[in-house]
């Protein structure tokens, strides 16, 4: 299968390395003189240095190039830079080929979801997925096994991209619920962010836990309110992702909410990495549409009190655990 895929983040490579093995693949990236020499020496230091790309993985910095032939394309770029990739690069797209949506977050200005960003710009009749789950870049270039599961519309399309995609390290579930494995995605950074924080500050497995189990709750009302299906959020994409980005040393929200509740600025943790944070943006977006449904959300809104708010990391938590006391359901 001929496979283009949009962004040469850690993500977007590491799918180029485990589907490199069995299929055709092309890599983009969007920064000329970094992906020329990504081209050259066939490692990416800024996102996945400890992987090699094979030889075989063509990488180019020109649209026409990386679609030449495909049979789908992965889009492998943060959710607030989808929409400029977008706009770029479906001029040059075929209108039937299926796009898969990798990005987990929500659009900030819009507080639209990236497959919807991309139905809105690409346009046409093609089938736009979405791909998400367990699956840290960092393990999967390693050729460690991982589980994700592909959301989509049209059962053939869903159906022939799950047999193909799939390998010895990559298995696919397929589910009909496009919009809660989206949110899924965008949700559990937020709740990661919480989860370190309370690293951060210090609080142990105990208020770790407390913060998962009730994020996890936090994200299925948000879920249902917006159409999707509850038993969604404790799948793969929910429970199985809200898991591994709370607890791994690989998880960017995990860590970025660790250095928060250290004390660290918010401007200068930026600064300091090239790899995007989502939940950042996506904690502020699902803020202001929460409130706008009535959703109870006090994980995010604590969250966004921290990062926007000028409110101190202990005090939020010392407010999460005063609030009146209720039932658990």
């Amino acid at each position: 299968m001929n496979v283009a895929i949009l962004g040469n983040g850690g993500f977007g490579s590491a799918l180029a390395i485990v589907l490199g093995r069995d299929h055709r693949v092309r890599l983009w990236g969007h920064d000329r003189a970094y992906t020329q020499e990504v081209a050259r020496t066939r490692h990416n230091p800024r996102y996945l240095s400890r992987a090699t790309l094979p030889e075989s993985i063509v990488v180019t910095t020109e649209f026409d190039e990386v679609f030449a032939g495909a049979e789908v394309i992965l889009a492998a770029v943060p959710t607030q830079h989808v929409r400029a990739v977008a706009q770029q690069a479906a001029p040059r797209m075929s209108s039937d080929v299926p796009i898969v949506s990798l990005a987990k977050g929500l659009e900030q200005l819009s507080g639209r979801r990236p497959s919807e960003v991309l139905v809105e710009v690409c346009g046409g009749t093609r089938e736009v997925l979405v791909l998400s789950g367990p699956s840290h870049a960092e393990e999967l270039a390693l050729g460690l096994p991982a589980t994700v599961v592909l959301a989509g519309g049209d059962v053939a399309c869903l159906e022939r991209l799950q047999s193909e995609l799939s390998g010895p390290a990559l298995r696919i579930y397929r589910n009909s619920d496009v919009l809660g494995v989206e949110l899924c995605g965008a949700l559990k950074n937020v709740m990661a962010l919480a989860a370190g924080i309370a690293d951060g500050l210090g609080f142990g497995d105990n208020a770790k836990a407390a913060v998962l189990a009730r994020g996890l709750v936090e994200m299925a009302r948000y879920g249902e309110v917006e159409g999707a299906r509850r038993e969604t959020f404790y799948g793969l994409a929910g429970v199985g992702d809200l898991a591994v980005t709370a607890f791994s040393r690989h998880g960017r929200n995990r860590a970025f909410g660790e250095r928060i509740g250290r004390g660290e600025a918010m401007a200068d943790i930026l600064a300091s990495s090239p790899k995007v944070v989502e939940g950042v943006w996506t904690a502020r977006a699902v803020r202001e549409r929460s409130r706008s449904l009535g959703i109870e959300m006090p994980l995010c809104e604590a969250v966004c009190d921290v990062l926007y708010d000028g409110a101190a990391p202990r005090s939020a938590v010392s407010a999460l655990m005063t609030r009146d006391p209720k039932e658990e359901a």
